[in-house]
């Protein structure tokens, strides 16, 4: 089954949700309106707020209420987004220009912090003090874990811990709030809402593991971008760690810069795969899935749940 067919009932919702994130993101300034909405019609997966809206259905599910953190957290990722392409000098995001490599790097950093400032100003709809603290606090994860990434670059004596931290801050929390957030934006009970917090971040963590097995297995169209981009940019993911194990490969990527030739790049990928750091990461990420899906049994039963058992599991056999 393909992933939008899984939460298909939510399509009606999701148009609501779609067009509000065009209205959000809409300018008196012409350009910064194009720019936006550029990232915008790239496409994207929509995960964030999928979950938002699915945890809304564990409490009073009101879409004209649940559609404001769906928003705001899914242009909190765009934002995110549009300063990673700038930190990383990417000149392609979903296949498609990026919005640094179209304009200038000093348009995209203001238009991502445009994207943010729109998100924080939907979440005024709430006057609900822990909504706002939990968000809070997981933008300033969110903060830390890109100086960390930024820091780590061709950092190759960091451990595995390192990298955990770091795709915990930089992917599962944001993952794990949507689920908390919906749930309490639909005022649903404490221990609801903290169950699915987990099941987000264990599902965030596989999500993001997965993510970086993809950047070496994947084709350039599947990812829309190179394959082994992330490692030519230095940033150290689990399959790297994992290759790193045989002292022979370890040398060899060691040696990795950002001149470093397409075809060099091609021989370490086939490396990397050949020491079996493939399989090593997807049974980490495994590891996280059933984390997830052990918290899964432990909230009500309704058609939320099943597509969340569903979406959990799709996350972890996607090939793109």
């Amino acid at each position: 089954m393909k992933l939008k067919a899984m939460y298909s009932f939510l399509n009606t919702d999701l148009n609501i949700v779609e067009k509000e994130l065009e209205t959000a993101i809409h300018s008196n300034y012409p350009l910064l309106s194009e720019a936006s909405l550029h990232l915008l019609q790239a496409g994207g997966k929509r995960i964030r707020p999928v979950f938002v809206l699915l945890a809304g259905k564990f409490g009073n599910y009101n879409i004209e209420r649940i559609k404001h953190v769906a928003v705001a957290l899914e242009l909190i990722h765009m934002s995110s987004l549009v300063h990673d392409d700038v930190i990383d000098d990417a000149e392609l995001r979903r296949g498609k220009e990026t919005i640094k490599a179209k304009w200038s790097n000093r348009f995209a950093m203001y238009t991502g912090d445009y994207i943010f400032a729109r998100s924080l100003e939907l979440m005024t709809q709430f006057h609900q003090p822990l909504i706002h603290q939990i968000l809070a606090n997981t933008l300033v994860e969110v903060c830390r874990g890109e100086i960390e990434q930024i820091s780590d670059k061709y950092r190759f004596d960091q451990n595995v811990r390192c990298y955990l931290r770091r795709i915990k801050r930089k992917t599962a929390l944001l993952i794990a709030v949507s689920c908390q957030l919906g749930a309490l934006a639909a005022e649903a009970p404490k221990e609801i809402h903290e169950r699915l917090y987990m099941f987000g971040y264990y599902v965030g963590m596989s999500f993001q593991i997965i993510d970086d097995i993809l950047d070496f297995i994947s084709t350039e169209e599947q990812l829309g971008k190179p394959a082994g981009s992330d490692l030519l940019q230095g940033n150290i993911t689990l399959p790297v760690f994992f290759a790193m194990e045989d002292e022979n490969v370890k040398a060899r990527i060691m040696q990795i810069t950002p001149e470093t030739s397409p075809d060099e790049m091609k021989e370490i990928i086939l490396l990397i795969k050949q020491t079996g750091a493939i399989e090593k990461s997807y049974a980490v990420s495994d590891r996280y899935l059933q984390k997830a899906l052990a918290i899964l049994k432990r909230l009500p039963k309704n058609k939320a749940r099943n597509t969340f058992y569903n979406i959990a599991k799709y996350i972890g056999k996607r090939k793109f």
